[in-house]
């Protein structure tokens, strides 16, 4: 979030300011370091010696402060255990109630250290962020490699906040030992999975949970699905759990799911579809197509409509979809090319993943929002295996009164079944989420106080004068001018231009890298039909089967990826290697020379597709981290303008493959990936060089 330093100074619990991280002074040693390499007074050691010596201090003061409030938590639980063990042999129930009051007490009190550490550890990454624009990346690599694995590392107790665990666990244990059991003896060690039903240890769970977050896979695969979540810890996440519906967001992933496998399903029939209407088989790349160039449209409207409601949108989207199969289905009877191409715009106009992301983004609680984007990619990722895998298996041919139902004609009229039923589940489950109040965005001098007692003492901000409002302003645009003044970093963008206009350098790169693997990929699976019958004779149910496995990759390389690769390398080698790789896939692709055979494409194409899919989630994890948070909300958020650049990306390459056919199908091949390899190159060079500027 831009200007934190004003963020921090209002967040911050006023008896504890003068052991938070100095932001302010931090920040203005950035400044001054830049001038004094400008001016040849201070070289680069030197700096990263500095500044390593007061991130140092800072951490110690914070640590040492940390230390303290500990000990003096676990002595309030001390004393408290042993009124308990009093109260065991001389029940009281009054006594009892209010040493149940006095753990909540020490319990809020954790809360607020909590949320203490919680500021210094985002005060920290921000302030490397800072450090790593203008000096390179490699010092933040440098001081956490040398910092937390050292055995007196005080790092530790601010990144992973050791030894509030076992007081969070004191506190939970000693209030389930005093609440009714109804004669249970079991203690919450015997049963871990029973809920303790206390807002306090709901709140302790929630604060841990902020600072854990999830695992290294979940965080992966929930950034793939690039659904930005606010960095800054609040007082209102409660609200969520309000709105969130356990069966609603299950209908929001099977939508994705049944989504994915409409726009897959046709894919090795889709030739065979074309010739039998008449056409060339390549136009089966303007027949896969029209349903991106559709989903272009769908997705603004969607993202917008969904600022009012997910019920309505998803209802529109399902009789759309429902329409738009049928429609692809009776072209064959009809005999009509254009029947069919409007049924599959009718199913790119029924696209709703921009509701799908906006669902999890806004309605599901923090503390699942990562397992809920993982599901999210997964959904996605199991409905591009199961689209070509269910195609392979409609190959049979019969006739009701004149509807012909054959492997063309199949897909389209399983989808609408499928479209039908959901429409029904979706219809009787859903439950629209109560509408967020509108947010008003003008500077404010002093906040209202939060409606749960419980955090009125966390969030109580110091009250700011308007000169010193002014003051970090100033300084903050002095110190980087991509950075808003506070009222602006709340407003979301309205426009697709202003959106563009949040878009840094580094940004663009990594859209033109989403772009490049997008078509890469659609030109693999989108031709794959076309190529391997003329050079391999492939029937449809081989195709498939070749399909289905190539999507069955995608999981258990970001399982790979996200559990081990991503821990061993930094995320920009991941992401250089994995262009590197793409490129040799593209290169191994063509067919040049010798006769091309099934080893050179399968290998050729598994190498090109795990190569973009690993490629996707980590430029799809930086690209979460580096977006303007202006970009997180809105219509016009970061999530619609990846898929717009995905969706665009498909819609040319499906267009290529059309324009290539021209030439024969001989040609083909390497006429369609030579553009490929153009863009991959020019990704590749565009990575080099925003990386090396900024060391």
């Amino acid at each position: 979030m831009v200007a934190f330093g004003k963020k921090l100074k209002e967040r911050q619990i006023e008896e504890w300011q003068e052991y938070y991280i100095n932001y302010k002074l931090m920040k203005k040693k950035v400044k001054q370091y830049a001038n004094q390499i400008e001016t040849g007074v201070l070289d680069h050691r030197n700096v990263l010696k500095d500044f390593s010596r007061m991130l140092d201090n800072q951490i110690e003061k914070i640590v040492l402060f940390l230390l303290e409030q500990q000990g003096m938590l676990a002595s309030r639980i001390a004393e408290l255990n042993e009124q308990r063990d009093t109260l065991q042999d001389h029940p009281d129930i009054s006594k009892i109630t209010e040493l149940r009051e006095a753990y909540r007490e020490v319990g809020r009190d954790l809360l607020k250290l909590l949320f203490f550490v919680e500021m210094n550890a985002i005060g920290f990454r921000k302030i490397l962020k800072k450090f790593d624009k203008r000096f390179g990346y490699k010092f933040t690599d440098y001081y956490v490699k040398t910092r937390a694995n050292h055995p007196y590392s005080q790092l530790q107790q601010v990144f992973k906040h050791v030894g509030l665990g076992a007081v969070v666990g004191a506190i939970s244990r000693n209030l389930s030992d005093l609440q009714e059991r109804q004669g249970s003896y079991l203690s919450i060690y015997d049963q871990p999975a029973l809920p303790l039903q206390d807002p306090v240890v709901d709140s302790l769970k929630s604060a841990v949970d902020r600072l854990t977050h999830s695992t290294n896979l979940l965080n992966f695969l929930g950034q793939h699905a690039l659904i930005m979540q606010e960095e800054l810890p609040t007082a209102e996440e409660h609200a969520d759990d309000q709105r969130y519906h356990f069966m609603s967001l299950l209908l929001n992933l099977a939508n994705t799911f049944l989504y994915m496998i409409n726009t897959y399903i046709i894919v090795p029939t889709a030739d065979d579809y074309a010739m039998s209407l008449g056409a060339a088989a390549t136009v089966c790349g303007i027949i896969i197509g029209s349903m991106a160039v559709a989903q272009i449209f769908s997705s603004v409207y969607f993202s917008a409509w969904s600022n009012k409601s997910y019920f309505r949108p998803l209802v529109f989207s399902s009789v759309v979809l429902f329409l738009g199969n049928i429609m692809y289905a009776l072209a064959y009877d009809l005999n009509s090319i254009s029947v069919l191409l409007i049924g599959r715009l009718f199913c790119g106009f029924g696209s709703a993943r921009a509701v799908n992301r906006r669902y999890i983004s806004d309605c599901v609680p923090l503390k699942i929002r990562m397992q809920a984007s993982a599901g999210f990619v997964s959904a996605s990722a199991l409905g591009m295996a199961c689209g070509p895998a269910l195609a392979g298996l409609l190959q049979t041919k019969f006739k009701i009164y004149k509807i012909t139902f054959n492997q063309e004609t199949l897909p389209g009229w399983v989808m609408s079944i499928a479209w039908l039923i959901y429409l029904i589940w979706l219809w009787i489950s859903f439950r629209e989420p109560a509408l967020e109040t509108e947010v008003n965005y003008a500077p404010q001098e002093s906040k209202a106080e939060g409606n749960d007692k419980l955090e009125k003492g966390l969030v109580q901000p110091l009250l700011l004068t308007a000169a010193e409002n002014q003051q970090d302003i100033v300084e903050d645009q002095e110190l980087d001018e991509s950075e808003e003044a506070p009222e602006e970093s709340c407003r979301p963008a309205n426009s697709i231009g202003s959106a563009y206009r949040l878009l840094t350098p580094s940004v663009k790169v990594q859209l033109l890298i989403y772009f490049m693997l997008k078509y890469a990929m659609e030109i693999l699976l989108s031709e794959s039909s076309v190529i391997t019958t003329y050079y391999f004779s492939w029937s449809t149910s081989t195709v498939s089967i070749f399909l289905a496995c190539l999507g069955l990759t995608v999981l258990p390389v970001n399982i790979v990826v996200g559990s081990y690769v991503s821990n061993m390398f930094e995320d920009r080698q991941i992401l250089m290697a994995s262009e590197i790789m793409v490129l040799l896939g593209i290169l191994f692709s063509f067919n040049v020379i010798i006769p091309y055979s099934v080893p050179q494409y399968v290998c050729s194409g598994l190498i090109m597709f795990v190569s973009a899919e690993v490629l996707e989630g980590v430029n799809l994890s930086l690209l979460s981290r580096v977006m303007s948070s202006r970009l997180s909300r809105g219509t016009y958020n970061g999530g619609l303008l990846s898929t717009e650049a995905g969706t665009i990306a498909r819609v040319i390459a499906d267009g290529t493959i059309t324009l290539g056919g021209f030439l024969g199908q001989s040609k083909l091949l390497n006429v369609t990936l030579l553009p490929s390899l153009l863009i991959c190159v020019a990704s590749i060079i565009a990575t080099c060089y925003t990386y090396n500027s900024l060391y």
